[in-house]
Formats: C-alpha cells, structure tokens, sequence
C-alpha cells in the first residue's frame, strides 16, 4: 500500500487532526496508516487522477473488505447458529451483507460524515455508504489484520447493530417470492432490466421493472441486474398487498 502515502489526500480530508480524532472514535483503536483509511471514505464518483493518469479510490479496498466481511460473518453465525444447515446460515449472511442493510449501518456509525462525496446527504451517497463501509473493514484488516478487524465487528457493528431474530424474519429473496405469488395466482410475469438512464448517477447504473400482465408492478434500481430485480420484485409486492 505504499503508494497511497503520496496522494494528495489533504484536498479531501483538509482537517488532518479532526479526521484522526474522529476516526479513533469509530474504530476504538489508533490506526498505523491513516491515509489508508482516508482512501477508503473516497468512492468511484470522487476519484483521484494520479500524474500518470492513474485513477485511484475505494474500489479495490471495498473487494477486500467484501471479502473479509463475509468470513467474519460466516464464522459468528456458524457458532452462533451451532445446530442450523449451511442454507439457513448462507441465507442468514446474504441477509447481513446485502447492500441496503450496510448502507443502513454505515449511516448509523455515521460514515456519512467521513464520506468525500459533494453532497453527504444526499441519495446516491446513501448508496456509496455499504462500499464505504467494505472498504473501511479492508482498510482495518490491511491496517491491523484479521484479529483486530473480526473484534471490531463483532463489537462495534454485530452486537449493536445487528439484531439476529429480526433479522430471521426478513424477507430479502423478493423476486422468488413473486415467482411464488405469480404460480399460485397463474399470473404472467417479466423482468425488463436496463442500463439506468441517468448514466450521472455511477452508484445505481441498472434499473429494471416487473411487468405483470403488461403493466409495470414495480419498479427498482441498484449497483447490479440481481439488485435491481431484487427491489423491482419488492415494490411490486408492497404494491400488490396495498391491493388486497
């Protein structure tokens, strides 16, 4: 990671001593490599070109803490959940990690603020929070490693957070609940998934609405077809039991 302590970074996080301060607070711990953590608070949108026309920000530090988010997850919910099967425990993690749930967390621990985005407040940075989010957990496990980064979600993300029954009873799979719905009720059904047309907003590149007989049932959008389906799919279901 040496080649990170050469950004100009200072243009993003101008108040070195208030970012350094504020992040010992959210971490719990002193950071060895704080420009590391400033790299993962910068996003595709506010990327940094490099003299050598190199683009740089939180992307490859967000794989990595994808990465490390999962085995983390994977291990607490093996032993929390000693006697369920690999399905419960696969479907109880996709839960955990889904995009929207992070994006919640990480607004709770308030990455909001921490975020270099020209509006923090903002919908498409609610969207950049969960990859904020992965790339600080990157940026913590390169930091300190895995030790260090599997105590701190345990302790300051899983225990306040993540509320385990609540989450047994969500309901993520939506668009496998609308197969079920439109099988039972012999109802025709497709998805028709694009580009997002407003090409400006690079957070949620795909839209894609649920057509039931013809007509639009609902409508989604997210960083991937399976996302943006997914939404489609539960819209439609909150439409159709605002129906009944």
């Amino acid at each position: 990671m040496l080649e990170y302590y050469s950004l100009p970074l200072n243009l993003y996080f101008p108040k070195k001593g208030k970012f350094r301060s504020r992040l010992r607070r959210l971490l719990g711990f002193r950071p060895k490599q704080y420009r590391l953590f400033q790299l993962a608070f910068i996003p595709k949108s506010a990327s940094i070109r490099l003299p050598d026309g190199s683009i740089v920000n939180n992307e490859r530090l967000e794989y990595l803490g994808d990465a490390i988010l999962d085995a983390v997850i994977s291990d607490y919910l093996f032993n929390h959940y000693t006697h369920e099967k690999e399905g419960f425990l696969t479907k109880t993690r996709s839960k955990i990690v889904k995009r929207e749930h992070l994006n919640t967390i990480a607004l709770k621990i308030g990455l909001n603020t921490f975020l270099a985005s020209e509006n923090n407040q903002n919908d498409t940075a609610k969207n950049l929070l969960g990859g904020a989010f992965e790339a600080l957990i990157g940026a913590i496990y390169l930091d300190r490693g895995y030790k260090k980064t599997q105590h701190f979600l345990i302790r300051k993300i899983v225990k306040p957070y993540i509320n385990l029954s609540e989450i047994e009873k969500t309901e993520t799979d939506y668009k496998s609940a609308i197969i079920e719905w439109a099988q039972k009720n012999k109802k025709e059904f497709v998805f028709h998934t694009f580009k997002n047309p407003h090409m400006q907003n690079k957070s949620i590149p795909f839209v894609s609405e649920l057509f039931i007989y013809n007509q639009v049932a609902g409508t989604g959008e997210g960083s991937s077809k399976k996302e943006a389906e997914q939404n489609a799919a539960e819209i439609a279901l909150q439409n159709l039991k605002n129906k009944e």
